[in-house]
């Protein structure tokens, strides 16, 4: 019997259970178990003897068949812990019972299969939803793949499995990043998926799993570069732009709003691809877009002229691109109140045109986040929240939900309802947070809910009623925290059996905290060789290091941390001391450069790259634009933390020309500059009320607009040119208005002296 294209048909309609209940799968998990094997070990057995029982005909119907069970399998976990509706599998119902006789109790059998699930020291969530479904997955893609290489969508699919398996461990998994890296390389060999043209949704989709992925692992030059061909197979340019607009109801003048302007850069109404799009989900099936019903804050932007800045009609891989720039955008970016306008100009673009679950999930509770802080939206944030969580329950067709599911990273049910706890936390509803960490078993969370409360005995008394019905290294890493004793590390480091990474990281902290460095440093090491992916562990070893003057100790983990998180400026900053401390410099660029990142100094900053573009030269006759390409990464990881400093952009802008470069890219790059060096000076309190300050960001302006012209007429595309010169005026506009609001002489009606000239040239511009 041919069973391959029977369940692949099933997969396709999204009839899951189906293919797990199947004659040939019941047949192929139906074996007798051998004496010792472990439920992993009794699955690849019968997988790879269901491979080798085959005849040569029936070789690559098998493989089909167990490609279609796999995916099967994934998508079933997915529904079942991210997706919803609810499943409700039984193991009984599909492993024999001569593999089960040995659970005494169902909460054991569950335990065995988390147990295989764990990685490189890393605890799977209690509560995960039916993990067997993944452990087969697993077997299938990664214990039994090398059998299965002739299957093309292998490393995709596998690709897919590291990202779930991921969101469901403590921290990451270097194993599981290997295998991610070793995926996409395969994947990149298909020339099939990335010249053919009819195959260009599924590029583009590949390349938006790549980039999430890679911001997982902390590979974010990586992941930008997917996202930059995911961008160019699109063919869909993504800008932030001002607009004129009214944000409150009481608001009289149309003011300068930032929303998103997005446009097909063919200007084409639809998307240029050969294959069918996705067709959207009807609006009833998606979770209900609560409006804020606020007495002074309008739900959306009214702008001035929106049909200016109409959105096209964005289908499925074109919604998901602008979503993962978005993520992309956050990740790259610290907290700030500046960077959340620009995150919540992404998701009201992404609102406005409701047509898939995972994309309108992901936007929704990115918008909560970003509104829990503001006391006028507080409240909305935690009636979306509660929607999303009830919504997971709700009758819907599988298939409409894991519509681009995999090119989006939407949150798992326990996270959901975990932010809805934590929203209920800012709100003073401590003991209903509690009550949802406890049954979530998110024992940390309930901890530090009850320290909160003030009540310390209660979370050790929970924390060892827990331990009495089932005793595990996470809860006994708990207990030692609460206690302070790090008795209860080393049991949880014995009941692990030395495999628990969270165990010596628990009583590293306990040495550091004491000031027992040597003991610190030892334990640190013992988790990191379990772990090496834990970022905040090579930050603390450093410091561990630094306390004992173990400079290259600490220059070799700060080097870690900075590898795996290049935006952390405070392992920079130590990376400089420890290295700096262990060298002796002999060359004064090199040590400037060290001073930039280490001293953070203005003036640092201007003689650098005053240095490089007079490309002055040294005591030994180096010449310092052999520094250019250092200083521009190092001014891209500074800018990254220090994204509201006007001049550390206006010094990037000079770098690259200050507009005036013969090169076209550096050119638009410098522009770009400025204008957040403008936005920078413009955002600040009160910066407009100091004369000093006016004329300054008069003369900045003014700049910016020399470089826009510039801009303009070296763009090809008409509408890009408009596009820019239309942003610049806003500016200028705006600066217009204020001069003469703020220093117009009553008597006389004339503009102050010092501005007159610089607004008048405005004027006449405009």
């Amino acid at each position: 019997m041919m069973y391959g294209g029977s369940l692949l048909q099933l997969v396709c309609e999204g009839d899951f259970e189906a293919v797990l209940f199947s004659s040939a799968v019941q047949g192929l998990l139906g074996g007798a178990p051998e004496e010792g094997d472990s439920i992993e070990a009794y699955l690849e057995r019968q997988v790879l003897s269901y491979l080798s029982d085959a005849t040569e005909d029936q070789r690559s119907d098998r493989e089909t068949a167990l490609l279609a069970l796999a995916v099967g399998c994934l998508n079933l976990f997915a529904q079942s812990n991210w997706t919803g509706p609810p499943v409700e599998l039984h193991i009984s119902d599909f492993l024999p019972e001569a593999v089960l006789q040995k659970f005494s109790q169902p909460a054991a059998l569950n335990m065995a299969v988390l147990s295989s699930l764990q990685l490189d020291g890393e605890s799977v969530y209690s509560l995960v939803s039916n993990p067997l479904l993944l452990l087969l997955t697993r077997v299938i893609f990664i214990n039994c793949g090398t059998k299965l290489e002739t299957l093309q969508l292998l490393p995709w699919w596998t690709l897919r499995y590291v990202s779930l398996h991921q969101q469901i461990l403590e921290e990451r998994s270097p194993q599981l990043f290997s295998l991610m890296l070793g995926c996409i390389e395969k994947v990149c060999k298909c020339e099939e998926l990335f010249t053919n043209n009819r195959h260009k949704n599924l590029a583009i989709q590949f390349h938006l799993e790549c980039s999430y992925t890679c911001l997982t692992y902390y590979e974010y030059r990586r992941a930008k570069e997917h996202l930059q061909t995911a961008r160019s197979l699109s063919g869909v340019d993504v800008n932030m732009t001002g607009a004129l607009g009214k944000r409150t109801r009481f608001q009289e003048n149309f003011v300068a709003q930032l929303i998103l302007d997005v446009k097909r850069k063919d200007n084409s109404p639809v998307p240029n691809f050969e294959s069918p799009c996705l067709t959207p989900t009807p609006k009833e099936l998606l979770p209900k877009d609560h409006q804020l019903s606020d007495d002074t804050v309008l739900n959306q932007v009214n702008l001035a002229e929106p049909s200016e800045y109409e959105l096209p009609d964005l289908n499925a891989e074109e919604q998901a691109l602008i979503l993962a720039t978005c993520i992309d955008f956050q990740k790259n970016n610290p907290v700030h109140k500046l960077n959340d306008e620009e995150l919540l100009a992404f998701t009201t673009c992404l609102l406005s045109q409701p047509k898939f679950w995972a994309v309108e999930v992901t936007s929704l509770c990115l918008r909560t986040k970003l509104e829990r802080g503001s006391s006028r939206r507080v409240e909305r944030a935690m009636m979306q929240t509660q929607t999303l969580v009830d919504f997971f329950s709700e009758n819907c067709p599988v298939t409409e939900r894991l519509k681009m599911f995999y090119t989006c990273r939407a949150p798992p049910l326990w996270d959901l309802q975990r932010q809805l706890a934590s929203l209920l936390t800012d709100l003073g509803l401590t003991s209903s947070a509690l009550l949802i960490y406890e049954r979530l078993e998110l024992w940390e969370d309930a901890v530090v809910c009850l320290e909160r409360m003030g009540q310390h005995g209660k979370a050790e008394d929970i924390l060892r009623r827990e331990l009495e019905k089932k005793e595990t290294p996470s809860l006994y890493c708990l207990l030692g925290d609460v206690l302070k004793d790090p008795e209860y590390y080393d049991r949880a480091w014995e009941l692990s059996k030395h495999r628990s990474a969270r165990a010596q990281r628990s009583k590293a902290l306990h040495h550091l905290r004491h000031k027992e460095f040597q003991q610190c440093v030892e334990c640190f090491e013992r988790s990191l060789r379990i772990n090496s992916m834990q970022l905040g562990v090579w930050f603390s070893l450093g410091c561990a290091y630094f306390a004992l003057e173990g400079y290259e100790g600490a220059a070799k983990a700060f080097q870690r941390c900075v590898g795996l998180e290049p935006d952390n400026s405070e392992a920079w900053n130590n990376l400089s001391t420890a290295t700096s401390t262990k060298l002796c410099f002999v060359n004064p660029l090199a040590f400037c450069l060290f001073l930039f990142v280490f001293c953070f100094s203005h003036q640092v900053l201007e003689i650098l790259v005053r240095a490089v573009v007079d490309n002055l030269t040294d005591h030994r006759g180096e010449q310092a634009s052999n520094l250019k390409a250092k200083l521009q990464e190092l001014f891209g990881r500074v800018s990254a933390r220090c994204s509201t400093d006007a001049q550390i952009w206006k010094q990037y802008a000079r770098l690259y020309g200050d507009g005036h470069s013969n090169n076209v890219e550096d050119s638009e790059k410098a522009l770009q500059f400025l204008s957040k060096a403008h936005r920078c000076e413009t955002q600040a309190a009160g910066w407009e009320k100091d004369m000093g300050n006016f004329r300054s960001v008069v003369k900045g302006a003014r700049d910016m607009a020399n470089v826009t012209i510039s801009c303009s007429r070296s763009k090809r595309n008409p509408q890009e040119a408009l596009q820019l010169l239309s942003s610049a005026r806003l500016s200028l506009k705006s600066l217009v208005t204020k001069a003469k609001q703020l220093y117009t002489d009553v008597a006389t009606g004339e503009l102050h002296d010092d501005l007159r000239e610089a607004i008048a040239l405005f004027s006449s511009s405009l």
